[in-house]
Formats: structure tokens, C-alpha cells, sequence
């Protein structure tokens, strides 16, 4: 490389650095201009069924050495005491507010039986070997986990439940008398998340079907959550899309939520959507979020590749600030339930990801090309977002919905191509309605160009940005381009905005929130 070719690329370095500091400073000027600094997101947590399940954080644990061991770690010990790769629920401060601490398989099951199948699966009583501080009756031991939980900040607690009747009790007469029982110690507890997974009666369509109308009826508050079958969203308060490789999550977890949507949930149902541990596709989708990801960072304790959080691709665990993103904009806009308001594009995107070795817990070889593909855009109560791009094989997936109380998510996301995920920036043109909404805005954009119903007076309103993962909002007013009817957002003030409170070497996409307001 030649001298003069260094030199201009360090003269764009020093002018990128420049006009970001003299932008921060603007941004930091007319925040101590108010009287104190405003948040567009609100110190109430929400009341979204959004938490953190703990299979992967067994897994690092257990150095996923296979299942059995991942259950055993399972305990009191790993969730609140101290030691190396212990003290869970020291996890998330920023949201343990918003979320449940879900329990995943093997805590209501002795601590030295850890095989499967076993006797005691679908029992859903705390296990005093593997909880010993927590004495009493079943409900008695299910209050005072929660109270512990709780003490730490989190929403509360909640449990992996296999989907069956445990051989350990002897009375089976009646089903309805064996799950009662649970249900009212649950209510009890406030144990208000079940996560019900498989086993014998997985797929048993009146099984599920029951255990929901009993929840209703004896732990109102409960948020029973099913899997399976797509026809079960129907008579759920929560569906799970269940688990993906990450190395190609994106479309996979896109084209699940695309088959559920054309659902209507009937009756009490509330039909939301967990697409697990994709917090930009909840939010562009109306979804609840599932947290996998954790901050043990780096190889497993035995220093092998972490092959469920690899460090190729999206790096999921350098990316927790993602989920904060996600979870906090729930305080602005609560998931919603499947009521086939969806539009979905019939163009797809065809993604792929080269295997290589300590990548995906899914049997693979190094060297499989695995393909996938979804929708170019999806959207949820407005049309169809228009994508304008240089360079079409390459663009992102979009996604936008409007939620029920007027807020809207828009969401550009990452294709994942050979052994890169790409996220090329694009012109989105999205059709609004309410000049005064909150607007969320993930990805990266070149230009964010919103079409509202009415001309707007730039005079007479001023603009707030705020980085989701921070307290506080900055107006951006003069960044914003107004002409009649269309307020454009420059991608760069995307980024900027977007990025403004991320913790330290995290890697996660831009996340803000936009609001107006009248002078």
C-alpha cells in the first residue's frame, strides 16, 4: 500500500472520529439543557413473558459433556453461589426486572438422578437435594425460591416442565387432581412461568390443550408455555419456536414465526409468539424473547470451542447488549398475540453457513453447507416496508410491526452468507400513522424514511433519540430531514443513537427509540 493511499485513509479516520465527538457533545449540550435528563423508556418494567432460561449456562457449565451432566448442574449452588461459572442469577441487571428466571430441565428431580428417561420426569415439586435451603411443602419450597430470586432483582421465577405425569406419584386416577395440585402451588409461589417442553404426552393435542384450561382456571397468573405443533398457538397464552442452531438462526427462526402468524388465537388465548433468543425479530415481530445467551464469554472451562454460542457468525455472546435492547423496548410495546394480521413477502432470501469444526450442537460435518431460507420482509398491522438497495442479492431481512398501542418496531437484520453474516445497509421506507408514537429502530440503515398521513410542520415539533440500552434520550431534531408528509433518518445518526450507551466491546446492532413531540 502506498504512503498517499495511508494517508487518506487515516485523514477519513480522523474525520469520522471528529464528527462523532462534536456530535456527542451537541447531543450531550442539549441534554444538560433540560431541567434533567429525560428517558423515552420507562422505569416500569414490562409485563411482557420475556425471561432467561438457564440450558445454555448449564451447558457451559457442564462443558456440554452430554445432557446427563447438564442436568446435574442444575442446583442452588449454580444459581446463587459464587463460585467459577456459578452465581446465575447475578446475570442481566440491566433487565432482571423484566424477565422470569426460568429453570430448565432436571430442578424438580433428585440431584443424583440425571438420566433419561427417568421416574421422577413431570414431577414439578423444588428438589430439596438440589435446592436444600428451601424447606416445607412443595408450595412452601416454591415461595421461598421466588422470594430468593425476586431479592436479586428478576421478575420472578419459573421451570422447565416435561410433559407428562411423574411415575413417583402413585395416585393417576385423575389427571385433572395430579396437575390441580401443581397449578395451586404454582399460584401459591407465584411461579408464574411454566415452559413445557417434551416427553410422553409432547404431542398429545387434548393433553395441552387441558393443562391450559386447568392453568386458567387454578393459577390465573401462570403463563403456560407449549412447543410442538403450530396448531397449539391457538389455545396458548405463549408459543415456543423452539431450538435452532445459531450458525443459521436467523432465517430459521424468521420462517418459524412466518408459519405461526397466519394463526388467530381463540378464546382466553393470548397466542404470543417466543422466538427465543432473537430479540430483533421479537421486536420487529411482536414476539416474546427467550434469553439463552450469557455473559461466560470465550471457550468452555475445559477450553474447547463453545460450540452452541460459537465465536463465528453473530457471536451471540459478545452481543448481550442485544437483548437488553430487545427486552427494554418491551417496556414501550408489549408483544402481541398471532391474529393473522401479517403481511409476508413471497420473495425469500436463500442464506447458507459453512460448517466447520465446535459449531452447532446439531450433528454436522466439517465442510456441510447448511441452507435456509425466509422472507425478505415481514410486517404486522401496516404494509410492507420497501427495501431500495445497490446491490439486491445482498440485502437484509425486514421486518415492522405496529403494535396495539400505536408504537412501531422496524428491524433490519443480518443474512448469513458462506461464513459471514452481512448486513448491508438500505434505503427502508416504512408507512406510519402517528406522528407521536414511539418508533423503534434496529439494524443499520443507509437512509429510514418514514411516510406519515398528514404534511408535517417542522416548526412545531421536536425529535428525541435514545439508545435503547440507555436512561437517557437526546434530541436529534436538526439531523432529521422533514419534507410534507416524510421525516427521513439518516442511517448514520441510526448508528450513532443507536450505539450510544454499549457496553465495551460489545458487537450487538444499533437499537434506539424515536419520538416526537410537540414544542
Amino acid at each position: 500500500m502506498c504512503a498517499e493511499t495511508i494517508i487518506k485513509q487515516n485523514i477519513m479516520k480522523i474525520k469520522k472520529i471528529t464528527h462523532t465527538l462534536l456530535f456527542s457533545a451537541a447531543l450531550c449540550t442539549c441534554a444538560s439543557c433540560q431541567d434533567k435528563p429525560i428517558s423515552l423508556v420507562p422505569d416500569t418494567p414490562t409485563n411482557a413473558p420475556d425471561y432467561f432460561c438457564t440450558w445454555n449456562v448449564q451447558g457451559y457449565q457442564a462443558n456440554y459433556t452430554g445432557s446427563q451432566n447438564m442436568r446435574a448442574v442444575i442446583n442452588e449452588r449454580s444459581m446463587f453461589r459464587t463460585g467459577d461459572w456459578e452465581s446465575w442469577v447475578e446475570f442481566y441487571p440491566k433487565i432482571r426486572a423484566d424477565l422470569y428466571f426460568v429453570m430448565d430441565d432436571s430442578w424438580d428431580i433428585p440431584q443424583d438422578v440425571n438420566t433419561k428417561p427417568n421416574k421422577y420426569l413431570g414431577l414439578v415439586e423444588l428438589d430439596n437435594t438440589r435446592f436444600p435451603s428451601f424447606t416445607g411443602t412443595p408450595a412452601e419450597r416454591l415461595t421461598k425460591l421466588n422470594e430468593k430470586v425476586k431479592s436479586y432483582g428478576w421478575k420472578g421465577v419459573g421451570g422447565w416442565i416435561c410433559a407428562q405425569e411423574s411415575e413417583v406419584v402413585e395416585n393417576h386416577d385423575s389427571i385433572d387432581a395430579y396437575w390441580t395440585e401443581r397449578l395451586k402451588a404454582a399460584h401459591e409461589a407465584g411461579f408464574d412461568y411454566w415452559k413445557v417442553d417434551w416427553g410422553t404426552k409432547s404431542r398429545n393435542d387434548e393433553w395441552r390443550r387441558n393443562l391450559t384450561r386447568l392453568g386458567r382456571i387454578h393459577a390465573p397468573n401462570l403463563y403456560i408455555e407449549h412447543a410442538m405443533k403450530n396448531e397449539y398457538i391457538e389455545f396458548s397464552d405463549v408459543f415456543r419456536t423452539y431450538d435452532v442452531e445459531n450458525i443459521i438462526a436467523t432465517p430459521v427462526t424468521i420462517q418459524r414465526v412466518a408459519d405461526l402468524l397466519p394463526y388467530d388465537a381463540k378464546g382466553e388465548a393470548k397466542g404470543i409468539i417466543n422466538c427465543e433468543d432473537e430479540p430483533f425479530i421479537a421486536v420487529g415481530l411482536g414476539c416474546a424473547i427467550g434469553v439463552m445467551r450469557h455473559p461466560y464469554n470465550g471457550t468452555l472451562p475445559d477450553g474447547r470451542q463453545d460450540h452452541a454460542f460459537p465465536p463465528v457468525g453473530r457471536n451471540y455472546k459478545n452481543r448481550l447488549d442485544e437483548a437488553v435492547r430487545g427486552v427494554r423496548w418491551h417496556r414501550i410495546a408489549e408483544p402481541f398475540g398471532v391474529a393473522n394480521d401479517a403481511y409476508i413477502d413471497t420473495v425469500k432470501l436463500d442464506d447458507y453457513w459453512e460448517v466447520q469444526a465446535d459449531e452447532t450442537w446439531a450433528k454436522r460435518n466439517i465442510g456441510d453447507i447448511v441452507h435456509e431460507s425466509a422472507p425478505a420482509r415481514i410486517s404486522r398491522n401496516m404494509p410492507l416496508p420497501k427495501v431500495t438497495a445497490n446491490h439486491a442479492n445482498k440485502v437484509p431481512y425486514v421486518m415492522a410491526s405496529r403494535y396495539p398501542n400505536g408504537a412501531t418496531a422496524i428491524v433490519t437484520t443480518e443474512r448469513t452468507l458462506g461464513r459471514k453474516c452481512v448486513l448491508n445497509p438500505v434505503v427502508v421506507t416504512a408507512q406510519m400513522e402517528d406522528l407521536y408514537k414511539p418508533i423503534g429502530i434496529f439494524g443499520k440503515y443507509e437512509d429510514l424514511i418514514l411516510n406519515f398521513t398528514e404534511k408535517i410542520d417542522p416548526a412545531t415539533i421536536k425529535v428525541f433519540g435514545q439508545d435503547l440500552a440507555g436512561d437517557r434520550a437526546i434530541e436529534i431534531t436538526d439531523r432529521i430531514v422533514v419534507e410534507d408528509n416524510r421525516m427521513t433518518v439518516p442511517g448514520e445518526l441510526i448508528e450513532t443513537v443507536g450505539l450510544m450507551d454499549a457496553t465495551k466491546g460489545d458487537e450487538s446492532l444499533p437499537g434506539m427509540v424515536l419520538q416526537v413531540f410537540k414544542k
